[in-house]
């Protein structure tokens, strides 16, 4: 293999679905390169990675864990990332920080799929990446099934580089297809080179004559040779191979067990030898050329003990403890390793390092030593549109300001996480990316801000309007020892087409109601509009006050608002009024083959269909349409991710409000009146 000299640090994540051992994988990367002297376990709580409470709580990757090391006189960093997909946004922001990713898989066909969303992404930022299947020591099946369900949801080829060598069931080693050499496994040591097992000979023939035609699909040389049957030599493999994957045409596929330490090495070579430099990235990024420093912040965090701290990615140049960037100075900078902060003076192009309490930096800014610049035109990726929601309170009443900066904080970390208040419902709502998501959040508000907090699923925003008009009069007298109160209206109450909202209309002639009274009458309506008769808030109404009566002494705005109040509320009742719910428009976003089982869903949950598509940009993949009401889109990402092996998803806006009636209604009104009560 040819070597080349790397000046800068890389960095590389790890990034694959839930249990697919992500994090055992970094166990093991970290051991081989002796950055470590025990691998540690996810089941035993001593890894590096997933130190987090929450994470040793769930045995699973809550967070980015970020861990460095050299190998053979490079330094390199690594992202070991979440592998829930409602974890997606931790994903999405710490890739924008390396060279390569690590897609690590498990051998299992029937979950490949999950992987799509993935491939997607890394393909859509032109991320190069390599495939690793782990846990081959396990695997029921054959590295070709494996890869061929594979196939099916990467846009780019995948290209074996190994074949394996069996005992039976048992994958003992590996053959290189490059240098056509073999290997023999040990636990958690570098493989032997062994003689080529002959039964194994024609299937790596095969193998790597798969291989030199997919890398000829992309160099007229090499597929030159091949057409005269000519050998080409290794180096030009290589070569091949670093450049097409550098330019994100291929995905390299190896294969191992991190658990016993199998496949480490081979893996680490090839990112060491195959992985773009720096300023490849930088430029694939647009981070803008010049001269002096410049690093991008991938993800900020907030610690008690140390306050906030911005990881950042230097691009050039250096960085040093206590510099000065424009207004903020950089109060402490570490290299991470899991839950320790190693302190250093200096950081250097390429390396990964952490800030300390840069308040105004924010996640996606460029730093340079002029300060940060969030408007530097980086490749950033779009937040994902939340799609649960939890309403919550404080547990302690003297906690509400605490809660919402610590949310706040919760927020700067996670742009996927979005804190809003329900003005009809008046309920504190945290939105975010499914249930586990927010279940994260509560528990972190607990434990690193001593926030508890009262979580329940939130009341859909019901309203109500009117089908008929009415005339009503209404007078409003009370006396008192001094001047009393006065004021009489006659309206008209009538209802609007929908989504036109309140109409008031003065119709007063001859001064039955003095002219500055006539807002106060307005006033009055608009109060009563926030309970309606029903106990919802009121909507598509016209008011008209046509006629009333005042008292020289007694009238007052306080009176006619009194009575205006009064007029609606007596008034309302003879109107028929009616349950609105709202019903929002839904693009929900599936392969192809779960199609049929989303129109179920959406029939079940009192939804109708308004067609469907193919994804734009997703082979396989449809988009259907339709109108659901919010009571049923609450937890709709729940079944439709058990639906679709976790990678269905939709998005949402609100269409409209639309009567409802019956049986359903009923329940939906007697809950409120009786809440009331």
């Amino acid at each position: 293999m040819t070597s080349r000299s790397v000046s800068s640090a890389r960095c590389a994540a790890l990034v694959g679905p839930y249990t697919s051992g992500k994090t055992t994988l970094l166990e093991a990367l970290l051991l081989h390169a002796g950055a470590i002297h025990r691998k540690g376990s996810v089941v035993d709580g001593n890894s590096v990675g997933d130190s987090a409470p929450e994470a040793r709580a769930r045995q699973m990757t809550t967070e980015p864990n970020f861990a460095h090391c050299e190998y053979l006189g490079e330094r390199w960093s690594f992202i070991d990332c979440p592998g829930s997909i409602e974890l997606i946004q931790d994903n999405h922001t710490a890739l924008m920080g390396v060279d390569i990713a690590v897609v690590v898989a498990p051998p299992e066909p029937e979950r490949s799929l999950i992987l799509a969303p993935i491939f997607k992404f890394l393909d859509d930022h032109q991320i190069p990446h390599i495939l690793f299947v782990n846990k081959m020591d396990k695997a029921a099946v054959r590295v070709r099934d494996v890869l061929e369900s594979l196939q099916a949801v990467s846009a780019k080829p995948l290209v074996l580089r190994q074949v394996p060598i069996r005992d039976g069931e048992e994958v003992t080693g590996f053959i290189d297809l490059v240098s056509e050499r073999a290997w023999r496994y040990n636990l958690n040591k570098q493989s032997d080179l062994i003689e080529m097992p002959d039964q194994v000979k024609d299937r790596e023939q095969e193998a790597r004559q798969e291989m030199l035609e997919s890398l000829a699909d992309f160099d007229d040389g090499l597929l030159e040779q091949l057409l005269e049957d000519k050998v080409p030599a290794s180096d030009d493999i290589y070569e091949q191979l670093s450049k097409d994957l550098a330019d994100d045409l291929i995905v390299p596929v190896l294969f191992g067990s991190a658990e016993l330490g199998h496949g480490i090495t081979r893996l680490m070579k090839a990112l060491r030898h195959e992985c773009p430099e720096p300023a490849v990235t930088a430029a694939r990024l647009g981070v803008p050329e010049g001269e002096g420093l410049a690093a991008s912040v991938i993800r900020s965090f907030h610690q008690s003990h140390t306050g906030k701290m911005s990881v950042a990615r230097i691009w050039r140049g250096s960085l040093k403890d206590g510099e000065t960037l424009g207004d903020d100075r950089v109060s402490g900078l570490y290299r991470l390793m899991g839950g320790e902060h190693q302190k250093i003076e200096r950081g250097e192009a390429g390396e990964l390092v952490a800030l300390g309490r840069m308040e105004s930096v924010a996640t996606g800014d460029l730093l340079t030593a002029e300060g940060r610049n969030p408007d530097a035109g980086l490749l950033w990726p779009e937040t994902p549109q939340p799609v649960f929601a939890l309403a919550i309170s404080p547990h302690n009443r003297q906690d509400e300001v605490k809660l919402t900066a610590s949310i706040g904080r919760l927020v700067e970390e996670d742009a996927s996480l979005v804190m809003e208040h329900n003005a009809d419902t008046n309920q504190m709502l945290l939105r975010g990316q499914g249930d586990i998501h927010l279940k994260l959040a509560v528990e972190r508000l607990k434990n690193r801000y001593n926030v508890e907090v009262d979580a329940e699923r939130p009341q859909t925003a019901y309203k109500e309007t009117i089908r008929r008009a009415t005339k009503q009069h209404s007078r409003f007298k009370r006396q008192t020892g001094g001047h009393g109160q006065f004021g009489d209206v006659h309206v008209e109450i009538r209802p609007l087409p929908r989504g036109e909202g309140f109409e008031f209309v003065d119709k007063v002639v001859g001064g039955s109601v003095p002219r500055q009274y006539i807002g106060a009458v307005e006033h009055g309506t608009k109060e009563y509009l926030d309970r309606g008769p029903l106990g919802f808030p009121v909507v598509d109404v016209s008011v008209t006050l046509y006629d009333g009566q005042h008292h020289s002494v007694d009238s007052s705005d306080q009176a006619f608002k009194t009575v205006g109040r009064m007029a609606m509320a007596e008034g309302m009742p003879n109107c028929e009024p009616v349950l609105l719910e709202p019903i929002y428009e839904v693009t929900i976003s599936v392969p192809n083959e779960f199609t049929n089982k989303v129109h179920s869903l959406v029939s079940g949950r009192r939804g109708q269909i308004l067609g469907f598509e193919m994804r734009a940009g997703w082979k396989g993949w449809d988009d259907l349409k339709c109108h659901l009401p919010e009571a049923e889109l609450q937890d709709l990402i729940i079944e439709l991710r058990s639906l679709t092996v976790g990678v269905g998803s939709f998005d949402w806006r609100f269409d409209h409000l639309q009567e409802l009636t019956g049986r359903l209604a009923d329940q939906v009104i007697s809950q409120r009146q009786g809440g009331a009560a």
